[in-house]
């Protein structure tokens, strides 16, 4: 498989950059078995959206940029009857090299995170291990899950878990070091599968293990649109002690407080958060 020479064309990829928010070209996901089991959506009340994936019972991993609003947050789940299942979080923490004031693109950092729920997700659910995280290498396979919209102005097709095959085009460094995924056919030539608006946080998998963590998107050669072109992830595998620790420091945490209980929920819609503080309890 030929593979385009991305040092050549970052500058284009980042030209129509966004953080990344619905899985373009993707299937609905139908098996009760499935990614259900193991993807979520998160939700703010001012209305944002991004995904995530449960990573033991209590704890979500995301990206660090989708908890940047002085606001509640809550996970959605959806049970085997496709029914869903909303949990508030009530602490959070973000990578300590994440860096605030800047855009998923121009991020120098890490750009991961977890929100600690108040009450644990089990039976239906079920949570994937980052530990298992290995590095991907170019031309190799891997999958995409997200609750984003299927076009960047489709915000109402929003809120739907989708996934779709992506292909690996290796490592890039923009201010930080991304891998970048898309379509395995048109790779990025034409509009074709990838990350959109709602996708931020979502998982990249490869075997159905959990590899990456969504966070932007570009549109394609020549498109002028920011979704269909090119995934940028944050690779898990140099991350796995990170998250295991936090994740135990998290459990730690209480008595459970719901952040900001009496935040009211806007009707979400996917877009670029706002740099600010995402919970009562936040460690940086």
């Amino acid at each position: 498989m030929r593979l385009p020479i991305l040092p050549l064309t970052a500058a284009a990829l980042l030209a129509s950059a966004v953080s990344a928010h619905a899985v373009v070209r993707g299937a609905v996901v139908r098996n009760p078995n499935g990614l259900r089991q193991s993807v979520v959506r998160i939700e703010s009340s001012r209305g944002e959206l991004c995904s995530g994936t449960l990573v033991t019972p209590t704890i979500v991993l995301t990206a660090a940029h989708c908890l940047q609003q002085r606001a509640a947050y809550r996970v959605v789940a959806v049970d085997r009857a496709f029914r869903q299942r909303a949990v508030m979080a009530v602490a959070g923490t973000l990578h300590p090299a994440f860096v605030p004031g800047t855009t998923p693109r121009t991020q120098p950092g890490v750009d991961l995170a977890l929100l600690k729920l108040a009450q644990p997700l089990r039976g239906d659910f079920a949570p994937l291990n980052p530990r298992a995280a290995a590095p991907v290498g170019a031309g190799q396979p891997v999958e995409l899950a997200g609750f984003g919209a299927v076009d960047e102005n489709a915000f109402g097709t929003a809120r739907v878990l989708r996934q779709t095959q992506l292909v690996s085009l290796g490592t890039l460094q923009v201010a930080n070091r991304v891998l970048v995924a898309a379509d395995p056919r048109r790779l990025a030539a034409r509009t074709g599968a990838g990350a959109c608006r709602g996708d931020s946080g979502g998982p990249i998998l490869q075997d159905g293990r959990l590899v990456g963590v969504v966070s932007w998107s570009a549109g394609a050669f020549r498109s002028g649109t920011a979704c269909g072109g090119f995934t940028a992830v944050t690779p898990l595998a140099e991350h796995a002690p990170w998250i295991a620790s936090s994740a135990a420091d998290l459990d730690r945490v209480g008595p459970p407080q719901a952040v900001n209980p009496s935040g009211r929920y806007a009707a979400s819609r996917p877009g670029r958060a706002s740099r600010a503080n995402p919970a009562s309890r936040v460690h940086r």
